[in-house]
């Protein structure tokens, strides 16, 4: 009976995080699209004052989210070997990150 509920749990579990999982990364994935979208927009428009600083900005949450649902799938790894491709995303993501956030700082002080 306990382990009955036990493996129900875990199913449930493991299918929310999927499901919780992939809304993170529709999110990003949203975030990309509309900012990409609307500086290419500003780029048609020859308004390009800010396009860079706006793009990075917008990258920088989409990475977020993305790193979000990275580390939410940490949650129901099963084996070693997957947690270790899982940690070297989430450190590659962490590392774009934190060079967009510095490209964002220096972009900042230019203007």
């Amino acid at each position: 009976m306990v382990e009955t509920f036990m493996m129900l749990l875990d199913t449930v579990l493991y299918n929310v995080v999927q499901i919780c999982t992939t809304l993170l990364e529709f999110f990003g994935i949203i975030v990309l699209m509309a900012t990409a979208l609307k500086c290419f927009y500003f780029w048609l428009k020859k308004n390009t004052q800010n396009i860079r600083l706006d793009l990075a900005q917008g990258i920088a949450l989409a990475l977020e989210f993305k790193m979000g649902g990275e580390v939410l799938r940490t949650v129901v790894v099963r084996e070693w070997a997957e947690l270790g491709i899982l940690g070297a995303i989430i450190v590659l993501r962490a590392m774009l990150t934190f060079l967009i956030h510095w490209e964002i700082k220096n972009e900042k002080k230019e203007s």
